[in-house]
């Protein structure tokens, strides 16, 4: 085991522990690095240390011996409406560098990895990509809807609404008092339950542990089982990129598309691929999801909370359903193939045991998760659209776009910063047939922050809902609804495309076809090459602008990240 041979080479190591209270039997043990992004910061971490506490134990009774790291991580939520949302990606970059540093500075035999959230789960994945060291995640499940089923999701519509005089600031007050009311995940399908879900699709969970319910006591079960399973994989040496491999994506970019998964996750599997030495980019989404089967109903694209996920059987019962179309003979930290795992849980009583939990809601498993044969639609939920607006392409969910705007022509509203946008939505200076563009918030621009709310001001608006589309060199959250495009690339601070265009330039969207194009200038069609030149003659015109942080982290991934398509990722 590296962690003796380290003891070997550093006479040191064996004093400073026993300084901590370790003994000098625990010395020899198979040591496990136990990393989780507890902390008071946000409800997705401030109930992780019971797991970790679990974890422990599970290590220690088959003879391992545990050491407890953090690296706290931050909340979107909290960090919305506020340049507090620029430092959420870069966020991912520096804990998967932080527990780099963990790992590599006193060397561990083994890894378990305990988190929930949009970037904590995702910075947990590049760090076992990069490192490969005999890994499992643990992660901290998703919080019980409030009453009437209210789920955060909806605070940001029913802000919208109050702005507009639509609801009374006492409701308001009422909605946002209620709808949190436990630890964990948020309860829908976004980017923190996505990448949950992403997880154990890739293999590194135990099976069926994805998105339960975080108060619920199986969750600390399994918090027990994968410590034990942490020190079975240290003892036989199965490291992380012996499990994971391009099939593991494969099957997880399918399950994606089942679920309906959140856009983000378009930067974050290409950053995790990368990681372990894949090449997975975003044009991998759009040919898999090309008449992949869509089946669960859950929010925001559907009728449920993510709680109700696991009570209909969770990510196997979607991988029974999409069975055929899986790489059955993968690994996973359970030491056995996919296809052995799911078979196990049927024959173990994994699915009695979610029937008895969904009984209690009154739903049928159908109701909450489609049969392959009767799916939601058979095309997929993502799309890549290129074009002259995005050579690089940018990012639609458009299973959450009304069908008439999979096609549509529309004027350019530009904004060069999120908050004159949203003042332009709630104050009606945008109109139906517009395209809101708002540019320079790529990663190179401002950290690519999200553009929450003001695409819940969108789709919250009758008149705009359906004939409004977002464009963005940013990203969205994973409960955004409606015409939202994000991603674009090359990003304005790049000057590409996106940072030429003038207020009525005649955006065409075309879904069907992959396409976002310039067609037009003042309201006026134009020849595609006539397009082509005013686009160069604008480029020569063009002046960057200056870096928006001048010192600091956001600075540094300014200048270091690579294009949204590709990740997002520090080079």
């Amino acid at each position: 085991m590296l962690s003796q041979e380290i003891r070997k080479i550093a006479p040191e190591m064996d004093p400073l522990k026993i300084g901590m209270g370790w003994s000098v039997e625990d010395l020899s043990k198979p040591q496990i690095i136990v990393e989780s992004t507890y902390g008071n910061s946000h409800p997705g971490s401030a109930h992780l240390l019971e797991f970790v506490e679990k974890a422990e134990e599970g290590i220690h009774s088959v003879g391992g011996k545990g050491a407890k790291y953090f690296a706290t991580d931050i909340c979107d939520g909290m960090a919305q409406g506020h340049d507090g949302i620029n430092y959420s990606l870069v966020s991912r970059d520096i804990i998967a560098q932080l527990i780099e540093i963990h790992i590599n500075a006193t060397s561990f035999d083994g890894g378990i990895f305990i988190s929930s959230c949009d970037k904590s789960v995702p910075a947990h994945l590049m760090a076992i990509g990069r490192n490969n060291i005999p890994s499992i995640i643990v992660t901290g499940g998703v919080m019980e809807a409030g009453p009437d089923l209210l789920t955060l999701e909806q605070i940001g519509t029913y802000s919208a609404m109050e702005k507009r005089g639509e609801i009374t600031k006492e409701q308001l007050t009422q909605y946002k008092h209620s709808a949190c009311p436990s630890c964990g995940a948020c309860s829908f399908i976004g980017t923190a339950t996505t990448m949950q879900i992403m997880s154990e699709a890739l293999g590194l969970m135990l099976p069926g542990s994805a998105v339960m319910p975080a108060t619920c006591n199986e969750l600390k079960e399994v918090a027990v089982k994968a410590g034990k399973q942490a020190v079975v994989l240290a003892k036989k040496g199965l490291k992380a990129r012996d499990i994971v491999t391009k099939k593991s994506f494969e099957n997880a970019i399918m399950v994606h598309a089942a679920i309906a998964g959140s856009s983000n996750t378009l930067i974050h599997i290409p950053a995790i691929a990368h990681e372990f030495g894949i090449d997975i980019d975003a044009e991998t989404f759009d040919q898999m999801h090309r008449n992949a089967h869509y089946l669960l109903n859950i929010r925001p694209s559907g009728k449920w909370p993510a709680e109700y996920f696991y009570y209909a059987g969770g990510v196997p019962r979607i991988m029974e359903e999409i069975k055929s179309i899986l790489h059955l003979d993968v690994m996973t930290v359970t030491g056995k193939t996919l296809g052995e795992n799911l078979d196990e849980l049927k024959e173990n009583g994994f699915y009695d045991h979610c029937d008895k939990l969904l009984q209690k809601t009154g739903l049928k498993r159908e109701d909450i998760i489609h049969s392959f044969e009767n799916p939601i639609s058979k095309k997929g939920t993502i799309a890549i659209l290129k074009g002259n607006l995005a050579p690089q392409g940018s990012v639609i969910k458009h299973s959450a776009v009304p069908k008439e705007m999979h096609h549509a022509i529309l004027k350019a509203k530009p904004f060069d910063c999120e908050e004159d946008a949203i003042e332009a939505v709630i104050n009606k200076v945008i109109k139906p047939g517009d395209a809101v563009i708002i540019r320079y918030e790529g990663p190179k621009g401002s950290g690519m922050p999200e553009m929450f709310y003001t695409t819940e001001a969108i789709a919250s608006d009758e008149e705009l809902s359906s004939t409004v589309a977002l464009i963005t060199d940013g990203r969205f959250s994973g409960a955004t609804k409606g015409p939202a495009i994000g991603h674009v690339s090359p990003e304005a601070a790049e000057g590409g495309p996106i940072a030429l265009i003038e207020t009525d330039d005649l955006i065409e969207i075309d879904v069907e076809k992959r396409e976002m194009n310039i067609i037009g200038v003042k309201g006026e069609k134009k020849s595609k090459k006539e397009i082509e030149t005013i686009l160069k003659s604008r480029e020569k015109k063009w002046k960057p602008q200056e870096i928006k942080y001048q010192s600091g982290v956001l600075n540094i991934f300014s200048k270091l990240a690579v294009s949204p398509m590709k990740g997002g990722y520090m080079k």
